[in-house]
Protein backbone atom coordinates (compact mmCIF):
# COMPACT_ATOMS: atom_id res chain seq x y z
CA UNK A 1 0.00 0.00 0.00
CA UNK A 2 1.33 3.35 -1.17
CA UNK A 3 1.60 5.44 2.25
CA UNK A 4 1.28 9.40 2.19
CA UNK A 5 4.38 11.70 1.91
CA UNK A 6 4.66 13.12 5.13
CA UNK A 7 3.68 17.43 4.19
CA UNK A 8 0.02 15.55 2.88
CA UNK A 9 -0.34 14.14 5.88
CA UNK A 10 0.49 17.00 7.61
CA UNK A 11 -1.60 19.26 5.74
CA UNK A 12 -4.62 17.36 6.86
CA UNK A 13 -3.97 16.98 10.32
CA UNK A 14 -3.64 20.63 9.99
CA UNK A 15 -7.28 21.20 8.13
CA UNK A 16 -9.05 19.15 11.18
CA UNK A 17 -7.63 20.64 13.79
CA UNK A 18 -8.57 24.33 11.89
CA UNK A 19 -12.08 23.12 11.89
CA UNK A 20 -11.88 21.85 15.32
CA UNK A 21 -10.66 25.08 16.21
CA UNK A 22 -13.17 27.03 14.12
CA UNK A 23 -15.86 24.64 15.58
CA UNK A 24 -15.30 25.64 18.85
CA UNK A 25 -15.14 29.23 18.19
CA UNK A 26 -18.35 29.17 16.71
CA UNK A 27 -19.87 27.54 19.93
CA UNK A 28 -18.12 30.10 21.95
CA UNK A 29 -19.23 32.84 19.74
CA UNK A 30 -23.14 31.58 20.09
CA UNK A 31 -22.62 30.94 23.62
CA UNK A 32 -21.31 34.33 24.17
CA UNK A 33 -24.22 35.75 21.86
CA UNK A 34 -27.02 34.16 24.09
CA UNK A 35 -25.51 35.17 26.85
CA UNK A 36 -25.58 38.94 25.87
CA UNK A 37 -29.30 37.86 24.28
CA UNK A 38 -30.49 36.91 27.48
CA UNK A 39 -28.14 39.70 29.34
CA UNK A 40 -30.20 42.27 27.40
CA UNK A 41 -33.43 40.69 28.02
CA UNK A 42 -32.61 40.85 31.87
CA UNK A 43 -32.14 44.43 31.57
CA UNK A 44 -35.45 44.73 30.20
CA UNK A 45 -38.07 46.20 32.47
CA UNK A 46 -41.59 44.32 32.31
CA UNK A 47 -44.17 46.07 30.35
CA UNK A 48 -47.30 46.53 31.94
CA UNK A 49 -50.71 46.77 29.99
CA UNK A 50 -52.62 50.25 29.89
CA UNK A 51 -55.07 50.05 32.64
CA UNK A 52 -57.41 52.15 34.28
CA UNK A 53 -59.15 52.34 37.74
CA UNK A 54 -62.53 54.27 37.96
CA UNK A 55 -64.15 56.41 41.16
CA UNK A 56 -66.76 59.13 41.32
CA UNK A 57 -67.05 61.79 43.31
CA UNK A 58 -68.85 65.32 43.40
CA UNK A 59 -67.75 68.90 44.56
CA UNK A 60 -69.26 72.44 44.78
CA UNK A 61 -67.25 74.85 43.35
CA UNK A 62 -69.09 78.80 42.86
CA UNK A 63 -72.44 77.17 44.81
CA UNK A 64 -72.71 74.45 42.14
CA UNK A 65 -72.31 71.02 42.67
CA UNK A 66 -69.99 69.25 39.77
CA UNK A 67 -70.25 65.59 39.52
CA UNK A 68 -66.91 63.80 37.92
CA UNK A 69 -65.68 60.83 37.24
CA UNK A 70 -62.00 59.92 38.64
CA UNK A 71 -59.59 57.76 36.56
CA UNK A 72 -55.87 56.73 37.65
CA UNK A 73 -54.36 55.25 34.49
CA UNK A 74 -51.45 55.00 32.52
CA UNK A 75 -50.49 55.34 29.00
CA UNK A 76 -47.65 53.19 27.05
CA UNK A 77 -45.66 55.69 24.68
CA UNK A 78 -42.81 53.79 21.99
CA UNK A 79 -39.48 54.55 20.91
CA UNK A 80 -38.54 54.99 17.29
CA UNK A 81 -38.81 51.44 16.49
CA UNK A 82 -42.41 51.40 18.07
CA UNK A 83 -41.43 49.40 20.85
CA UNK A 84 -42.99 50.52 24.60
CA UNK A 85 -40.47 52.55 26.17
CA UNK A 86 -42.25 54.09 29.19
CA UNK A 87 -45.15 53.57 30.99
CA UNK A 88 -46.69 57.46 31.93
CA UNK A 89 -49.20 57.61 35.23
CA UNK A 90 -51.83 60.20 35.09
CA UNK A 91 -55.15 60.92 37.04
CA UNK A 92 -57.91 62.21 35.05
CA UNK A 93 -61.34 64.14 36.16
CA UNK A 94 -63.84 64.49 34.11
CA UNK A 95 -67.08 66.61 34.41
CA UNK A 96 -69.61 63.65 34.40
CA UNK A 97 -72.40 66.45 32.81
CA UNK A 98 -69.99 67.05 29.72
CA UNK A 99 -71.72 69.50 27.12
CA UNK A 100 -71.12 67.94 23.27
CA UNK A 101 -69.68 64.45 23.50
CA UNK A 102 -65.52 65.49 23.43
CA UNK A 103 -65.51 69.18 22.90
CA UNK A 104 -65.30 70.31 26.66
CA UNK A 105 -62.22 71.82 27.51
CA UNK A 106 -59.32 69.34 28.78
CA UNK A 107 -56.65 70.64 30.49
CA UNK A 108 -53.30 69.06 30.90
CA UNK A 109 -50.93 69.39 34.55
CA UNK A 110 -47.49 68.80 35.19
CA UNK A 111 -45.13 69.99 37.39
CA UNK A 112 -41.40 70.51 37.26
CA UNK A 113 -37.84 69.83 38.74
CA UNK A 114 -36.86 68.84 36.33
CA UNK A 115 -37.96 65.47 38.37
CA UNK A 116 -41.00 65.80 40.13
CA UNK A 117 -43.93 64.41 39.83
CA UNK A 118 -47.36 66.48 39.67
CA UNK A 119 -48.45 65.89 42.99
CA UNK A 120 -47.96 69.63 44.35
CA UNK A 121 -50.52 70.67 41.62
CA UNK A 122 -52.65 67.66 42.24
CA UNK A 123 -52.69 68.01 46.05
CA UNK A 124 -53.02 72.17 46.31
CA UNK A 125 -54.02 73.88 43.06
CA UNK A 126 -56.97 73.37 40.99
CA UNK A 127 -58.39 69.58 41.46
CA UNK A 128 -61.44 68.31 42.80
CA UNK A 129 -59.83 67.63 46.26
CA UNK A 130 -57.12 69.65 47.90
CA UNK A 131 -54.94 68.58 51.14
CA UNK A 132 -54.98 71.11 53.90
CA UNK A 133 -52.05 72.68 54.98
CA UNK A 134 -50.74 75.40 57.16
CA UNK A 135 -49.78 78.99 55.11
CA UNK A 136 -46.34 80.31 55.71
CA UNK A 137 -45.80 77.69 58.61
CA UNK A 138 -45.02 74.36 58.66
CA UNK A 139 -48.31 71.81 58.46
CA UNK A 140 -48.48 69.48 61.20
CA UNK A 141 -47.08 65.68 61.16
CA UNK A 142 -50.41 63.41 60.18
CA UNK A 143 -53.43 62.47 59.80
CA UNK A 144 -53.81 64.97 57.30
CA UNK A 145 -57.38 66.34 55.86
CA UNK A 146 -58.02 66.04 51.75
CA UNK A 147 -61.19 67.81 51.39
CA UNK A 148 -63.51 69.13 48.32
CA UNK A 149 -61.61 72.05 47.16
CA UNK A 150 -64.30 74.97 46.27
CA UNK A 151 -61.72 76.70 44.18
CA UNK A 152 -61.74 73.53 41.72
CA UNK A 153 -61.46 74.31 37.57
CA UNK A 154 -63.41 71.36 36.92
CA UNK A 155 -66.39 73.22 36.37
CA UNK A 156 -64.38 74.75 33.38
CA UNK A 157 -62.49 71.82 32.66
CA UNK A 158 -61.44 68.51 32.25
CA UNK A 159 -58.28 67.94 34.58
CA UNK A 160 -55.38 65.28 33.68
CA UNK A 161 -52.43 65.35 36.12
CA UNK A 162 -49.40 63.60 34.47
CA UNK A 163 -46.08 62.16 35.97
CA UNK A 164 -43.01 62.71 34.37
CA UNK A 165 -40.75 59.66 33.49
CA UNK A 166 -38.93 58.67 36.74
CA UNK A 167 -41.20 60.28 38.86
CA UNK A 168 -44.91 59.11 40.75
CA UNK A 169 -45.98 56.12 39.33
CA UNK A 170 -43.90 57.17 36.11
CA UNK A 171 -41.14 54.51 34.66
CA UNK A 172 -39.63 53.08 32.09
CA UNK A 173 -40.17 49.86 30.21
CA UNK A 174 -39.09 47.41 27.99
CA UNK A 175 -35.35 48.68 26.65
CA UNK A 176 -36.01 52.10 27.95
CA UNK A 177 -33.53 53.98 30.20
CA UNK A 178 -33.46 57.26 32.07
CA UNK A 179 -31.34 58.74 29.54
CA UNK A 180 -34.13 58.09 26.85
CA UNK A 181 -36.39 60.77 28.98
CA UNK A 182 -34.15 62.73 30.97
CA UNK A 183 -33.60 65.98 28.87
CA UNK A 184 -35.30 68.85 27.68
CA UNK A 185 -35.99 67.50 23.97
CA UNK A 186 -36.43 63.81 25.60
CA UNK A 187 -38.70 65.54 28.08
CA UNK A 188 -40.93 66.99 25.42
CA UNK A 189 -41.02 64.20 23.03
CA UNK A 190 -42.65 61.90 25.87
CA UNK A 191 -45.34 64.39 26.81
CA UNK A 192 -46.27 65.21 23.77
CA UNK A 193 -46.74 61.12 22.99
CA UNK A 194 -48.21 60.82 26.37
CA UNK A 195 -50.91 63.34 26.31
CA UNK A 196 -50.98 62.65 21.87
CA UNK A 197 -51.76 58.73 23.12
CA UNK A 198 -54.72 60.42 25.99
CA UNK A 199 -56.28 62.50 23.44
CA UNK A 200 -56.29 59.52 21.16
CA UNK A 201 -57.80 56.60 23.00
CA UNK A 202 -59.98 59.45 24.81
CA UNK A 203 -61.60 61.03 22.01
CA UNK A 204 -60.47 64.44 23.07
CA UNK A 205 -59.44 65.99 19.23
CA UNK A 206 -61.88 68.57 19.21
CA UNK A 207 -62.17 69.55 22.53
CA UNK A 208 -60.47 72.56 23.74
CA UNK A 209 -57.37 72.47 25.08
CA UNK A 210 -54.87 73.37 27.37
CA UNK A 211 -51.15 73.18 29.17
CA UNK A 212 -50.43 74.10 32.66
CA UNK A 213 -47.19 73.79 34.25
CA UNK A 214 -45.44 75.41 37.19
CA UNK A 215 -41.57 75.97 37.35
CA UNK A 216 -39.70 73.99 35.24
CA UNK A 217 -43.04 72.77 33.98
CA UNK A 218 -43.51 76.08 32.21
CA UNK A 219 -40.01 75.59 30.28
CA UNK A 220 -41.65 72.23 29.16
CA UNK A 221 -44.85 74.23 28.25
CA UNK A 222 -43.37 76.79 26.17
CA UNK A 223 -41.48 73.93 24.29
CA UNK A 224 -44.45 71.28 24.44
CA UNK A 225 -46.97 73.85 23.05
CA UNK A 226 -45.05 74.44 19.76
CA UNK A 227 -43.97 70.91 19.21
CA UNK A 228 -47.78 69.71 18.95
CA UNK A 229 -49.13 72.55 17.41
CA UNK A 230 -46.17 71.40 14.81
CA UNK A 231 -47.38 67.93 15.09
CA UNK A 232 -50.89 68.84 14.43
CA UNK A 233 -52.53 69.55 17.69
CA UNK A 234 -53.90 72.92 18.25
CA UNK A 235 -54.14 74.68 21.53
CA UNK A 236 -56.14 77.28 23.21
CA UNK A 237 -54.36 78.19 25.70
CA UNK A 238 -51.51 77.66 28.23
CA UNK A 239 -51.03 78.59 31.85
CA UNK A 240 -47.71 79.13 33.16
CA UNK A 241 -47.38 79.23 36.92
CA UNK A 242 -43.94 80.65 38.35
CA UNK A 243 -42.23 80.64 35.04
CA UNK A 244 -38.69 80.12 34.01
CA UNK A 245 -38.11 80.27 30.03
CA UNK A 246 -34.70 81.50 29.91
CA UNK A 247 -32.02 79.25 31.77
CA UNK A 248 -29.23 81.58 30.07
CA UNK A 249 -29.77 84.34 32.17
CA UNK A 250 -28.42 82.75 35.12
CA UNK A 251 -25.20 81.68 33.34
CA UNK A 252 -21.62 83.59 34.97
CA UNK A 253 -20.64 86.80 34.22
CA UNK A 254 -24.39 88.14 33.74
CA UNK A 255 -25.84 90.42 35.85
CA UNK A 256 -29.33 89.91 34.71
CA UNK A 257 -30.26 87.39 38.01
CA UNK A 258 -29.87 90.33 40.15
CA UNK A 259 -31.77 92.75 38.62
CA UNK A 260 -34.72 90.13 37.71
CA UNK A 261 -34.55 89.51 41.44
CA UNK A 262 -34.41 92.71 43.29
CA UNK A 263 -38.04 93.60 42.78
CA UNK A 264 -38.89 89.79 44.93
CA UNK A 265 -35.90 90.76 47.23
CA UNK A 266 -37.96 94.24 48.27
CA UNK A 267 -41.31 92.33 48.64
CA UNK A 268 -40.24 89.63 51.16
CA UNK A 269 -38.05 92.68 52.81
CA UNK A 270 -41.58 94.34 52.84
CA UNK A 271 -43.40 91.04 53.98
CA UNK A 272 -41.05 91.08 56.95
CA UNK A 273 -41.16 94.53 57.90
CA UNK A 274 -37.15 95.40 57.22
CA UNK A 275 -38.21 97.97 54.91
CA UNK A 276 -36.79 101.15 56.21
CA UNK A 277 -39.59 103.53 56.81
CA UNK A 278 -42.10 100.64 55.05
CA UNK A 279 -44.59 101.97 52.74
CA UNK A 280 -48.56 100.59 53.49
CA UNK A 281 -48.59 100.15 49.72
CA UNK A 282 -46.99 96.88 48.84
CA UNK A 283 -47.93 97.42 44.84
CA UNK A 284 -46.63 101.20 44.70
CA UNK A 285 -43.13 100.18 46.58
CA UNK A 286 -42.70 97.31 44.12
CA UNK A 287 -43.91 99.35 41.02
CA UNK A 288 -40.96 101.60 42.78
CA UNK A 289 -38.54 98.73 42.99
CA UNK A 290 -38.83 97.22 39.48
CA UNK A 291 -38.03 101.30 38.26
CA UNK A 292 -34.95 101.64 40.28
CA UNK A 293 -33.63 97.46 39.27
CA UNK A 294 -34.13 98.49 35.21
CA UNK A 295 -32.59 101.64 35.56
CA UNK A 296 -30.14 102.71 37.89
CA UNK A 297 -29.26 99.65 39.68
CA UNK A 298 -28.77 98.03 36.18
CA UNK A 299 -26.72 100.64 35.38
CA UNK A 300 -24.39 100.71 38.14
CA UNK A 301 -24.18 96.68 37.84
CA UNK A 302 -23.22 97.24 33.70
CA UNK A 303 -20.32 99.33 34.94
CA UNK A 304 -18.58 96.37 37.04
CA UNK A 305 -15.19 96.96 38.76
CA UNK A 306 -15.38 100.37 37.13
CA UNK A 307 -17.67 101.71 39.72
CA UNK A 308 -16.23 104.37 41.47
CA UNK A 309 -16.47 104.32 45.44
CA UNK A 310 -18.67 107.28 45.46
CA UNK A 311 -20.83 105.22 43.04
CA UNK A 312 -20.78 102.10 45.18
CA UNK A 313 -21.58 103.94 48.41
CA UNK A 314 -24.63 105.92 46.92
CA UNK A 315 -25.76 102.67 45.32
CA UNK A 316 -25.24 100.54 48.34
CA UNK A 317 -27.10 103.02 50.56
CA UNK A 318 -30.60 103.02 47.71
CA UNK A 319 -30.18 99.13 47.19
CA UNK A 320 -30.54 98.86 51.49
CA UNK A 321 -33.62 100.40 51.06
CA UNK A 322 -34.89 98.02 49.08
CA UNK A 323 -33.57 94.97 50.41
CA UNK A 324 -33.37 95.53 54.17
CA UNK A 325 -29.81 94.45 53.92
CA UNK A 326 -27.28 96.88 55.13
CA UNK A 327 -24.97 99.07 52.95
CA UNK A 328 -21.88 97.59 54.29
CA UNK A 329 -23.13 94.33 53.21
CA UNK A 330 -24.38 95.21 50.16
CA UNK A 331 -20.73 96.84 49.26
CA UNK A 332 -18.65 93.35 50.31
CA UNK A 333 -21.22 91.20 48.13
CA UNK A 334 -20.50 94.17 45.26
CA UNK A 335 -23.90 94.68 45.22
CA UNK A 336 -24.71 91.35 44.11
CA UNK A 337 -26.76 89.12 46.75
CA UNK A 338 -28.05 86.22 45.23
CA UNK A 339 -31.33 84.69 47.09
CA UNK A 340 -29.40 82.11 48.91
CA UNK A 341 -27.32 84.35 50.51
CA UNK A 342 -30.86 86.45 51.13
CA UNK A 343 -32.28 83.85 52.38
CA UNK A 344 -29.49 83.75 55.20
CA UNK A 345 -28.73 87.58 55.66
CA UNK A 346 -32.38 89.22 56.20
CA UNK A 347 -33.20 87.21 59.57
CA UNK A 348 -29.74 86.52 60.68
CA UNK A 349 -30.65 88.92 63.91
CA UNK A 350 -33.25 86.98 64.30
CA UNK A 351 -31.49 83.55 63.98
CA UNK A 352 -33.75 82.59 61.00
CA UNK A 353 -33.94 81.63 57.34
CA UNK A 354 -36.18 82.65 54.20
CA UNK A 355 -37.63 80.03 52.08
CA UNK A 356 -36.38 79.72 48.64
CA UNK A 357 -40.09 79.09 47.03
CA UNK A 358 -42.31 81.37 49.49
CA UNK A 359 -40.34 83.74 50.95
CA UNK A 360 -43.03 84.04 53.69
CA UNK A 361 -41.81 81.22 55.28
CA UNK A 362 -39.15 80.64 58.21
CA UNK A 363 -36.25 78.42 59.23
CA UNK A 364 -34.29 77.69 62.28
CA UNK A 365 -30.54 76.48 61.28
CA UNK A 366 -28.21 75.30 63.35
CA UNK A 367 -26.15 78.20 64.06
CA UNK A 368 -26.65 81.99 62.48
CA UNK A 369 -23.33 81.64 61.08
CA UNK A 370 -22.69 81.05 57.40
CA UNK A 371 -23.40 81.84 53.83
CA UNK A 372 -26.62 79.51 52.93
CA UNK A 373 -29.42 78.02 55.19
CA UNK A 374 -29.60 74.54 55.66
CA UNK A 375 -33.12 73.89 53.94
CA UNK A 376 -35.71 75.28 52.33
CA UNK A 377 -38.30 75.87 54.91
CA UNK A 378 -40.96 76.76 52.38
CA UNK A 379 -40.30 72.73 50.71
CA UNK A 380 -40.09 70.88 54.04
CA UNK A 381 -43.36 72.55 55.41
CA UNK A 382 -46.02 70.77 52.79
CA UNK A 383 -43.89 68.01 51.72
CA UNK A 384 -44.97 64.95 54.27
CA UNK A 385 -48.41 66.13 53.80
CA UNK A 386 -48.69 66.31 49.91
CA UNK A 387 -47.15 62.87 49.76
CA UNK A 388 -48.69 61.33 52.56
CA UNK A 389 -51.99 62.48 51.72
CA UNK A 390 -51.48 61.77 47.95
CA UNK A 391 -49.96 58.13 48.73
CA UNK A 392 -53.54 57.28 51.16
CA UNK A 393 -55.62 59.26 48.40
CA UNK A 394 -54.57 57.19 45.47
CA UNK A 395 -54.85 53.85 47.00
CA UNK A 396 -58.29 54.51 49.43
CA UNK A 397 -60.26 56.54 46.91
CA UNK A 398 -58.57 56.45 43.24
CA UNK A 399 -58.07 52.62 44.08
CA UNK A 400 -55.12 52.41 42.23
CA UNK A 401 -52.75 50.03 42.96
CA UNK A 402 -48.73 49.30 42.48
CA UNK A 403 -46.17 47.17 42.98
CA UNK A 404 -43.40 50.45 43.14
CA UNK A 405 -43.66 53.34 45.59
CA UNK A 406 -44.84 56.56 44.17
CA UNK A 407 -41.26 58.90 43.71
CA UNK A 408 -41.47 62.08 45.18
CA UNK A 409 -38.07 62.89 43.44
CA UNK A 410 -37.08 61.22 40.56
CA UNK A 411 -33.40 59.90 41.72
CA UNK A 412 -30.06 61.46 39.47
CA UNK A 413 -32.62 62.96 37.32
CA UNK A 414 -31.33 67.02 37.63
CA UNK A 415 -28.13 65.67 37.92
CA UNK A 416 -28.22 63.53 34.97
CA UNK A 417 -30.33 66.08 33.09
CA UNK A 418 -29.35 66.95 29.20
CA UNK A 419 -30.10 70.74 28.95
CA UNK A 420 -29.33 71.49 25.45
CA UNK A 421 -32.22 72.46 23.06
CA UNK A 422 -32.86 72.71 19.70
CA UNK A 423 -33.95 75.38 18.63
CA UNK A 424 -36.02 76.23 15.18
CA UNK A 425 -34.18 78.12 12.77
CA UNK A 426 -30.53 77.27 14.22
CA UNK A 427 -28.02 74.69 12.88
CA UNK A 428 -25.91 74.11 16.99
CA UNK A 429 -28.61 73.33 19.73
CA UNK A 430 -28.40 75.38 22.81
CA UNK A 431 -26.40 74.65 25.58
CA UNK A 432 -29.26 75.81 28.12
CA UNK A 433 -32.59 76.14 27.07
CA UNK A 434 -34.54 79.55 25.79
CA UNK A 435 -37.92 78.39 25.65
CA UNK A 436 -39.78 81.95 25.67
CA UNK A 437 -38.81 81.60 21.40
CA UNK A 438 -40.90 78.59 21.10
CA UNK A 439 -43.41 79.79 23.09
CA UNK A 440 -44.02 83.08 20.81
CA UNK A 441 -43.40 80.83 17.61
CA UNK A 442 -46.53 78.98 18.49
CA UNK A 443 -48.29 82.09 19.34
CA UNK A 444 -47.29 83.57 16.07
CA UNK A 445 -48.69 80.55 13.89
CA UNK A 446 -51.75 80.13 16.22
CA UNK A 447 -52.79 83.70 17.03
CA UNK A 448 -55.68 83.01 18.54
CA UNK A 449 -53.10 81.24 21.54
CA UNK A 450 -53.88 82.77 24.85
CA UNK A 451 -51.14 82.41 27.89
CA UNK A 452 -51.56 83.52 31.18
CA UNK A 453 -48.65 84.08 33.30
CA UNK A 454 -49.16 83.73 37.07
CA UNK A 455 -46.80 84.90 39.34
CA UNK A 456 -46.09 84.99 43.67
CA UNK A 457 -44.80 87.96 45.09
CA UNK A 458 -42.64 86.25 47.72
CA UNK A 459 -41.29 83.62 44.66
CA UNK A 460 -37.12 83.34 45.11
CA UNK A 461 -37.01 80.47 42.78
CA UNK A 462 -38.68 82.11 39.71
CA UNK A 463 -38.79 85.89 40.39
CA UNK A 464 -41.77 87.94 38.81
CA UNK A 465 -39.66 90.37 37.36
CA UNK A 466 -37.26 88.26 35.49
CA UNK A 467 -40.66 86.58 33.78
CA UNK A 468 -41.81 90.05 33.00
CA UNK A 469 -38.43 90.70 31.34
CA UNK A 470 -38.19 87.39 29.53
CA UNK A 471 -42.11 87.69 27.95
CA UNK A 472 -41.80 90.99 27.33
CA UNK A 473 -38.84 90.28 25.06
CA UNK A 474 -40.74 87.65 22.86
CA UNK A 475 -41.04 89.73 20.41
CA UNK A 476 -44.26 89.42 19.68
CA UNK A 477 -46.30 91.42 17.21
CA UNK A 478 -48.72 94.50 18.70
CA UNK A 479 -51.64 92.19 17.47
CA UNK A 480 -50.57 89.50 19.60
CA UNK A 481 -49.39 91.09 23.00
CA UNK A 482 -52.75 91.29 24.02
CA UNK A 483 -52.91 87.12 24.37
CA UNK A 484 -50.68 87.39 27.59
CA UNK A 485 -52.44 87.94 30.92
CA UNK A 486 -50.30 88.77 34.11
CA UNK A 487 -51.46 88.12 37.36
CA UNK A 488 -49.96 88.47 41.16
CA UNK A 489 -50.51 86.75 44.22
CA UNK A 490 -49.14 87.56 48.07
CA UNK A 491 -48.10 84.44 48.09
CA UNK A 492 -44.85 82.12 46.74
CA UNK A 493 -43.65 80.02 43.72
CA UNK A 494 -46.51 77.40 44.71
CA UNK A 495 -49.50 79.79 45.34
CA UNK A 496 -51.72 78.11 46.27
CA UNK A 497 -50.30 77.39 49.55
CA UNK A 498 -52.07 80.76 50.76
CA UNK A 499 -55.66 80.15 50.41
CA UNK A 500 -56.77 83.75 49.95
CA UNK A 501 -54.30 83.39 46.89
CA UNK A 502 -56.27 80.45 46.05
CA UNK A 503 -59.39 81.97 45.62
CA UNK A 504 -58.29 84.67 43.49
CA UNK A 505 -56.26 82.23 41.35
CA UNK A 506 -59.41 80.26 40.90
CA UNK A 507 -61.40 83.41 39.77
CA UNK A 508 -58.49 84.65 37.54
CA UNK A 509 -58.54 81.34 36.01
CA UNK A 510 -62.03 81.64 35.57
CA UNK A 511 -61.70 84.97 33.43
CA UNK A 512 -58.81 83.07 31.22
CA UNK A 513 -60.84 80.26 30.60
CA UNK A 514 -64.11 82.39 29.40
CA UNK A 515 -61.75 84.50 27.14
CA UNK A 516 -59.45 81.87 25.57
CA UNK A 517 -63.04 80.62 24.59
CA UNK A 518 -64.73 83.30 23.53
CA UNK A 519 -61.19 83.95 21.06
CA UNK A 520 -62.32 80.98 18.76
CA UNK A 521 -65.70 82.41 17.85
Amino acid sequence: MRRKPFGALLASLLLVFSLAVHAAEDDKDAESADKDAKSAKKDEKPVPPEKTAVSHGSVDVGGRAVRYTATAGNVLIHDKDNKPNASVFYVAYTADAARGAGERPVTFFYNGGPGSPSVWLHMGSVAPVRVESASAQATAPPPYRLVPNAYSLIDRSDLVFIDAVGTGFSTPVGKGKGKDFWGVDQDLDAFAKAITRYVTINHRWNAPKFLFGESYGTTRSAGLVNKLQNDGMAFNGVVLLSSILNYGANSPGLDQTYVGALPTLAAIAWYHDKVPNKPADLHAFLDEARAFAAGEYATALAKGQNLSPVELDAMAAKLARYTGLSAQYLKEANLRVNQSRFRKELLRDERRTLGRYDGRYEGIDLDAAGENPEFDPSSTAITGAYIGAFNHYVEDTLKWSSDTPYVRTGPDIIRDWDWKHAQDGSRFPQRVPYVAADLARAMRENPKLQVLSANGWFDLATPFFATEYDISHMQLDASLRGNVTFTYYPSGHMVYLNVDALKQFKADLDRFYDHALAAVH
